[in-house]
């Protein structure tokens, strides 16, 4: 299928190799994607029958280009046209059952098939000139693309010993492309499941947002939930799973709930850490979880909780403890407060607050908030939408009006210090604090002229002098 190498580099790697005599083949991702008619990314893998440095080293010299070489992973790799190309020397691998790290040795196209993780995965076209184009598909992957099943080129069993990252492989493919796994693998991975365990932190993450960012990621979550493996990376998710009754009066079940919002977000938005914010918004909730005889089961507390909770659960899941983690915190904490609005009279002094708090991330929070409506019942949804749209209004007039989106004092303690002359103390905090509830409650406009006239009102009400202007 010649027509599938369309990129320039690759008859340049056909001349090169009849040159050299050297067996070469592009393998993996790109064949797949190919062979999906899916736009390919911009790296592709090259397989030489023989050294995969050495043959990348000499097609650097003959571009004139660049060459980085991983000698401790055998790779090396190289950038033409905009694309990644990466080459690697056919190999066969063995593990120990303690250790990720195999032992390698050099092998034939066969024995590199093998050790591919699925069959979709182990496809190859020839990239010599006799038999340039043809597809080299041992393990029928072509067929599982049409059947969209995700299968295992030998026994799963084996192939997840070897390296248990690719149960969570498995299920991300899954839910990119909407595949079923095939019954045989997902029994394996049952099996498997607690050999997950020698794989690092940061490896998981990395596939476990992958599948965030896929479409439809609950079908991940539900893998990981079916298979075991969600207990085992993230036990806090796991724990939002079930239905509890007490005299007859049952609660939601927060884990499916949690992947509806999932599914919701990820229709509106792309961005991962707002998706993460709809896969926190309910953590604390086990926690919070009372039953009460006359208003049956409550989770009173559970978005203050769920945001302290936040910094420690990504920090066992390896993600960033930076501002990412700071915005997902944020919205765990103030998911409710859009619904309350939504639900009474909305005043301008609750819409100030909000916008006080929420700053720049408040679209974020409304988006989470809206995806939060998972009710089957018609009316309550149509109406909570309805309700939404006239918050997301007010917060408009307001913010137009008010400039409290990332609000900073009209005046600051420089200001209180020097009308008064007196050194930081806590009358300095008693104005500043009744200066930005004085704009928050709408009693003076949010304008520097206003907030220093009221600043020299509360001060002498505290039994300050104003100094006299020269």
């Amino acid at each position: 299928m010649s027509e599938d190498l369309t990129h320039p580099i690759f008859p340049i790697i056909k001349d090169l190799a009849e040159e050299l005599h050297v067996a070469c083949y592009v393998i993996g991702g790109y064949v797949r994607d190919r062979l999906m008619g899916r736009p390919f990314k911009d790296d592709v893998d090259i397989l030489v029958l023989g050294s995969g440095i050495e043959f990348a080293t000499a097609l650097g010299e003959k571009l004139h280009t660049k060459v980085a070489v991983f000698k401790s992973f055998g790779t090396a790799m190289l950038m033409y046209q905009g694309l990644q190309v990466e080459f690697v020397g056919a190999r066969k691998e063995s593990y120990r059952s303690e250790s990720r790290k195999p032992i390698v040795e050099d092998g034939t196209l066969a024995d590199d098939q093998n050790r591919r993780d699925f069959t979709i995965n182990a496809m190859a076209y020839s990239l010599n000139e006799a038999s340039y184009g043809e597809l080299v598909d041992p393990f029928q992957g072509q067929e599982d693309i049409a059947n969209r099943i995700i299968r295992t080129p030998l026994e799963p069993g084996i192939t997840f010993s070897d390296d248990p990252l690719r149960m969570m492989r498995a299920i991300r493919f899954a839910t990119q492309l909407n595949f079923k796994i095939d019954a045989v693998a997902l029994n394996a991975i049952h099996e498997q499941v607690e050999r997950i365990k020698i794989i690092s932190k940061e490896r998981i993450a990395d596939e476990l947002n992958k599948i965030i960012l896929a479409e439809k990621p609950s079908i991940g979550f539900k893998y990981l939930f079916d298979t075991g493996l969600l207990e085992h990376i993230f036990p806090a998710m796991q724990q939002l799973h079930g239905v509890e009754y007490i005299d007859g009066k049952g609660h939601k079940d927060n884990f499916y709930h949690t992947l509806e919002v999932l599914d919701n977000v990820a229709e509106l938005s792309d961005d991962l850490w707002l998706r993460w914010a709809a896969i926190m918004h309910d953590i604390a909730k086990p926690a919070t979880k009372r039953f009460d005889k006359k208003s049956g089961w409550t989770f009173h507390g559970h978005e203050d909780k769920g945001a302290k909770m936040v910094p420690k659960l990504f920090a066992e899941l390896k993600l960033p403890l930076n501002e990412k983690m700071k915005f997902v915190q944020k919205l765990v904490l103030l998911h409710l407060r859009p619904i309350v609005l939504a639900k009474d009279i909305v005043t301008d002094s609750a819409v100030r607050r909000l916008l006080f708090e929420a700053g720049d991330d408040i679209d974020a929070l409304m988006m989470l908030c809206h995806a939060d409506v998972t009710t089957k019942n018609e009316f309550k949804k149509k109406k909570y939408r309805e309700n939404f749209e006239l918050v997301k209004q007010k917060l408009k007039d307001v913010e137009e009006r008010d400039h409290l989106r990332n609000w900073q004092p009209p005046v600051d303690g420089d200001d209180i210090m020097k009308a008064f002359n007196i050194g930081p103390g806590r009358h300095v905090g008693m104005i500043k604090n009744a200066i930005r509830e004085a704009i928050l409650e709408g009693e003076i406009p949010n304008t520097r002229d206003a907030a220093f006239a009221f600043m020299i009102e509360r001060g002498i009400s505290l039994g300050l002098q104003q100094v006299e202007k020269a």
